[in-house]
């Protein structure tokens, strides 16, 4: 079946206490907006629509950022839900299949669900809801049912009090033929306690014009929305309790697994482990048989199989290494290929760089890689030994089997199996240190004695 998405970020979100959209708000190192649209993109629509309304600036440049090919439409007047959606017709013209109706902070749908209300669908069901069994119903909108079918949803502020004893609630979630759905829109009125236009009334409009309405169920957990501060640090508390239970069913291992935080799209391959108080930031794959020690943070990078990084290690964005790469305490690594099997083991910065394969970067090594104005690169061949505290002053090219002794500052191109020495010869005056001891001390005792 085919379908489109229409995905609701127009809130405000004033409980949040901030000026950023409340659908820009992180979880799991992404903006809850993109949690919706991964939902979303598993069915492989054909169209994706965001509705952006307050800092739609910013939520169209969040959503371009997640994927190139929505469009993003604005609600400048915030008049209900069914008002938002109505702002994608344009967007869906000439779309022929189920639309799809998701929310932005709503992060937590599975795409098995959404493929199930997309079954119901193709069942002959005209509109379909997504609902859930309550524990505490409170101010939710109830599902009235009917020997299987929905015959209307009722706001909690608008229902009576048999209406309001209902368990049964809508999460808002909505498939409906995209046709259909604008038609119905447009039917829709403002005659409720909020004056506004309320999606939900779609299934009574349909119903009235005898067509047919159901509901599919879910796990209350998944129709989770966030409106404050408290929510958003529960979702993400949920997000990482559902990432580590996978990770240990992909064979990953945790020692500390409260300490180790996952972003939305971290991979781990199996026979991993994991250390504790490591961060993943978005876009880390971690293969097979790595280890990552602890207190390191992973952001955009790639560990092949084999490697060790940290404990205390960064790796930034663009950072990929190769099989049996070592990566010690206390370096950082960005922008950055590095070989098989070569170690780069403590105190040193590797950026905008090559490394080839069996190197060995001694301690306190930096590639000099920015000079105010331009990134320059490094280019270090294979099996090449660099002596500790070396400043390569990029662009630099140390060719296979090269060295370059400690304290080296490196301007020009190392030659192949050449040693560099760049430093200053060392000068010796003997007796000199106990002259100088003794002048200090007799300079300070002179100072005591002014004071």
């Amino acid at each position: 079946m085919k379908t489109a998405l229409i995905i609701l970020a127009a809130g405000k979100g004033t409980r949040m206490n901030s000026d950023l959209p409340k659908v820009l708000h992180p979880l799991a190192a992404a903006p809850l907006l993109a949690h919706a649209m991964r939902a979303g993109a598993a069915l492989e629509p054909e169209r994706t629509v965001v509705v952006a309304g307050h800092g739609a600036a910013l939520v169209r440049k969040a959503a371009l950022e997640y994927d190139a090919t929505v469009s993003v439409v604005e609600q400048t007047e915030q008049l209900g839900t069914a008002h938002a959606a109505a702002q994608a017709r344009d967007a869906l013209a000439g779309f022929d299949g189920t639309a799809i109706v998701l929310f932005g902070d709503t992060p937590f749908v599975r795409p098995e669900t959404l493929r199930a209300m997309t079954d119901a669908r193709a069942q002959g069901n005209d509109v379909v809801i997504l609902g859930f069994e309550a524990a505490d119903p409170g101010r939710y909108g109830r599902l009235v049912m009917s020997g299987g079918s929905l015959e209307r949803i009722v706001e909690y502020k608008d229902a009576s009090e048999a209406e309001r004893r209902i368990s049964l609630c809508n999460s808002g979630v909505l498939a409906c033929d995209a046709t259909l759905l604008f038609e119905l829109i447009d039917a829709t009125g403002n005659d409720n306690a909020s004056g506004e236009y309320y999606l939900t009334d779609v299934v009574g409009l349909a119903r009235a014009r005898g067509l047919s309405a159901t509901a599919v169920t879910c796990d209350e957990s998944e129709t989770l929305g966030i409106n404050t501060r408290a929510e958003l640090a529960g979702a993400e508390a949920a997000f990482q309790t559902r990432a580590r239970a996978a990770a240990f069913e992909n064979g990953v291992t945790m020692p500390a697994p409260d300490t180790v935080h996952f972003a939305i799209d971290t991979e781990i391959g199996r026979d991993t482990v994991i250390e504790p108080n490591v961060v993943f930031g978005p876009g880390v794959t971690v293969e097979s048989g790595a280890c990552i020690r602890a207190f390191s943070h992973l952001e955009g990078c790639h560990v092949a199989r084999g490697g060790t990084v940290g404990p205390y290690a960064r790796l930034r964005p663009g950072a990929e290494l190769a099989e049996d790469v070592r990566i010690g305490n206390f370096v950082e690594v960005k922008n950055a290929q590095i070989g098989c099997g070569t170690k780069v083991n403590h105190l040193s910065y590797i950026g905008d760089a090559t490394l080839g394969s069996a190197t060995n970067v001694g301690a306190g090594t930096i590639t000099c890689n920015y000079d105010g104005v331009m990134k320059h690169h490094t280019h270090i061949g294979n099996n090449v030994f660099i002596g500790s505290n070396t400043m390569l002053v990029a662009p630099v090219h140390v060719g296979d089997h090269a060295m370059t002794g400690s304290g080296s500052v490196i301007t020009s191109d190392v030659e192949p199996e050449a040693l560099a020495l760049a430093r200053a010869p060392q000068v010796e005056k003997p007796g000199m240190a106990t002259k100088l001891l003794q002048m200090l001390k007799a300079r300070k005792a002179q100072q005591q004695r002014g004071s």
